[in-house]
């Protein structure tokens, strides 16, 4: 068989991403307080995004040391306001002040770690919390898998609790109604599909699917436990004799804990080729995580999921 060209190749394997930003174009840019983005990947994806119409950036970090990035890599920052903030984490919790204010409707990671910014965000004096845990889900684009599929916990929960099982499912839940899944289909994973009492994520499956029966969580169709090759491969959950509206046909993917999450989502990835938009709910604002790996399209597409949770608040589409 003729092997596709570079260019086809490309477009194909973005093509999930590539819907996710065309839908976006619809809605104004989403004004985002990006914290320290003081590498050319950040401050770049940053500008990026905004050249797509997909967000506003108020750039928070050292203003001498943004300027400089900008001018030795030949980035335009002009028309952008700039906070000037000491250092990193002075730069998370300023961004994190400027989305109190109501200056920002989104807040973008930029070359600071990941702790760095979430402890801005969890402070509970000065942060974003809400009722709700916060949680991480990948949109992953795989190539050859028809529809995006969303991942969670991957990055922020390393040993959740059932309780915190519960909002991590919620947010993911609710994740998928803003992208505009038509029918959101939930697997809680764990290394087999039957229940058994030496396996806890089963036994967690199970509760979280009868609570879903009881409508303390909603919105999907839930089940589990399942395999991960029951939840997404019709013929092997066909060969397992597993009836349910969701095996064979997951879009969202509940994994058991952090290790589990990270080491799936980076087997698609380098592995199988696939792209991670990174985002974290269950705060006041979406949070868009990126990585000084991702590509711009990846980047872009990380803006493009949190513009569309972000309009869902405000119901606009």
């Amino acid at each position: 068989m003729k092997r596709a060209t570079g260019a086809t190749h490309m477009e194909a394997r973005h093509e999930k991403y590539h819907r996710l930003i065309e839908f976006c174009r619809a809605l104004p840019p989403m004004p985002t307080a990006v914290a320290h983005p003081c590498d050319r990947s950040a401050l770049e994806g940053a500008v990026e995004a905004a050249k797509a119409g997909l967000i506003e950036p108020l750039l928070v970090g050292p203003a001498a040391r943004i300027r400089e990035v900008a001018s030795t890599c030949g980035i335009d920052i002009a028309r952008f306001p700039l906070i000037d903030a000491p250092h990193s984490e002075a730069a998370a919790a300023q961004a994190v002040h400027a989305v109190r204010a109501g200056q920002a409707e989104a807040l973008m990671k930029g070359s600071l770690h990941t702790d760095e910014l979430m402890s801005a965000v969890l402070s509970r004096e000065s942060g974003l919390r809400t009722a709700r845990r916060v949680s991480h889900c990948f949109v992953m684009d795989v190539p050859g898998h028809p529809n995006a599929l969303i991942l969670t916990d991957a990055a922020v929960n390393i040993a959740p609790t059932l309780m915190e099982k519960v909002d991590i499912l919620q947010n993911a839940i609710d994740l998928a109604h803003a992208l505009h899944i038509d029918e959101v289909r939930v697997a809680i994973l764990s290394a087999m599909e039957t229940v058994n009492p030496k396996v806890p994520s089963t036994i967690e499956a199970a509760a979280l699917c009868k609570m879903v029966d009881r409508r303390q969580i909603t919105g999907a169709l839930v089940d589990g436990p399942l395999a991960l090759d029951n939840a997404i491969d019709p013929e092997a959950a066909r060969i397992k004799q597993i009836e349910s509206p969701v095996a064979g046909r997951a879009n969202v993917l509940l994994l058991p804990d952090l290790e589990a999450g990270n080491m799936l989502a980076k087997s698609l990835s380098f592995l199988a080729g696939a792209d991670a938009a990174g985002i974290v709910l269950g705060a006041r604002v979406p949070i868009i995580l990126t990585s000084r790996a991702d590509t711009v399209t990846t980047r872009l597409a990380s803006c493009a999921v949190a513009a569309l949770v972000a309009a869902a608040r405000r119901n606009l589409v």
